[in-house]
């Protein structure tokens, strides 16, 4: 530290590794509660921290921020490292939710915190800022799956009015959006995408067990009805295997058959984006391809009413019609498939982080239900297997938009996280629930 004092101009990213190499070095030397209470004294207090030459270095790059939001990346780092280090999951799962209680106390913080050098009220505001970046809100929907074995997720009434957040231990295929930013570690996003992994295989594993339960129950009670032998006891275990979903069971059913079942003139939906990409892979114009594409989706326009389904495929045709025409007189190709396959997500589901809207689908979701609407995704990816990330990034926006409503308040969303998790797992995992045919 000494050295970098010494220097006329020193960078700030010198005194951001020397930050750094502090807490890495402690992290082998102290407790979890000594770590975060030298974490509260430097970073929280802003004064009286034992090593003076951290102290002093925290000060300089406050000093150097050209932008406040910079700090935001120099704080996550800190919190990463203290969390990340190879120690017993019970260290990561004590040092994580004591920051997230650290920094929620300083959401109303006491009048005398004011009070002080200009440096710690700069500080105290760059914290607080802090609590509102998309870091932090990471750091919160990690400390749920950390801490998701307190929660209780079925739709009772003291569930229904936790926020959205709590939900996201249930949707791995989330995880990479909503977990992970920019300034991570390769360790962090190594171990949110190996937890991705694990939690993608219990619930396939969950599910294949719900599903044969099911049919063996469904043939117990025929056999009830068939055989006068049959006693309760025959059954005593049919009510062990628990719905892995937050779907009723005439919901989760139903969302099975229509994703693995034949929906679509004979076919399921796998074939019949097979045999749609056969037909689309002739050699044909782009302006043609579009037009076959919405044949394609258009069937997945069935609602009650005669109006709202033609405005829905009004909207279509116009979106399709309207994407990349001055691509129409080219020949169709790899290329403009995942283009076209990706726009169309992004205009039946949401845009981007920057233009959140989703007005057409919520009407979809309204109109047609979860099922159908999560169908006529589902036919986009099956077409084209890459842009599945993007689906699973739209659906992120969402979350991340909705994450501290009420569960109650965005059932609609949660129905939809619900039967995307059930159409990839059936169509990407795998788990072959065919025989629910």
């Amino acid at each position: 530290m000494k050295n970098l004092m010494d220097k006329d101009r020193p960078d700030k990213s010198q005194y951001e590794q020397y930050i750094y190499n502090h807490f890495l070095k402690l992290i082998d030397l102290e407790s979890s509660e000594e770590i975060i209470e030298r974490f509260r004294i430097l970073f929280i207090k802003g004064s009286g921290y034992p090593e003076k030459e951290v102290a002093k270095a925290l000060e300089k790059i406050i000093a150097l921020l050209q932008v406040d939001e910079e700090f935001n990346f120099i704080l996550n780092r800190c919190c990463h490292i203290i969390i990340n280090r190879k120690r017993p999951y019970n260290y990561k799962k004590d040092v994580l939710l004591d920051l997230i209680k650290l920094f929620d106390s300083i959401e109303n913080p006491t009048p005398q915190r004011y009070y002080g050098s200009r440096s710690n009220k700069k500080l105290l505001d760059l914290i607080k800022t802090f609590t509102t970046s998309e870091q932090y809100l990471t750091l919160k929907r990690f400390a749920e799956i950390i801490n998701q074995g307190t929660r209780s997720y079925r739709n009772t009434h003291s569930a229904l009015v936790q926020p959205l957040r709590t939900l996201i231990p249930r949707y791995p295929y989330l995880y990479q959006h909503c977990l992970i930013t920019s300034d991570n570690s390769y360790e962090h996003q190594q171990a949110i995408k190996k937890m991705q992994r694990q939690k993608q295989r219990k619930f396939e594993i969950d599910l294949s067990h719900y599903v044969t339960h099911q049919i063996r129950q469904r043939l117990i009670t025929t056999s009830k009805f068939q055989d006068s032998t049959f006693t309760e006891s025959s059954c005593e275990n049919t009510n062990k295997i628990q719905n892995p979903t937050l779907l009723s069971d005439r919901e989760l059913l139903s969302s099975i058959k229509q994703f693995v079942g034949k929906v679509e003139n004979g076919y399921n939906y796998q074939d019949y984006a097979k045999s749609f990409l056969n037909h689309a892979r002739q050699p044909q114009s782009y302006g043609h391809f579009k037009e076959s594409f919405y044949e394609y989706l258009s069937t997945s326009f069935d609602v009650d009413s005669r109006t709202v389904k033609y405005q829905f495929k009004d909207k279509l045709y116009k979106q399709l019609k309207n994407t990349m025409p001055h691509n129409d007189d080219q020949k169709f190709n790899d290329f403009l498939l995942m283009r076209t396959c990706n726009q169309m997500l992004g205009f039946l589901v949401v845009e981007s982080i920057q233009k959140p809207q989703h007005f057409l689908f919520l009407n979809l979701m309204s109109n047609m239900g979860p099922i159908a609407t999560t169908s006529l995704l589902l036919k986009i990816v099956l077409v084209c297997y890459r842009v599945k990330p993007y689906l699973e990034k739209r659906f992120a926006i969402l979350f991340n938009h909705y994450e501290t409503y009420t569960r109650e308040s965005v059932m609609w969303l949660v129905k939809g996280l619900e039967n995307v998790q059930v159409a990839l797992t059936t169509n990407f995992g795998k788990v072959d629930l065919s025989l629910i045919r």
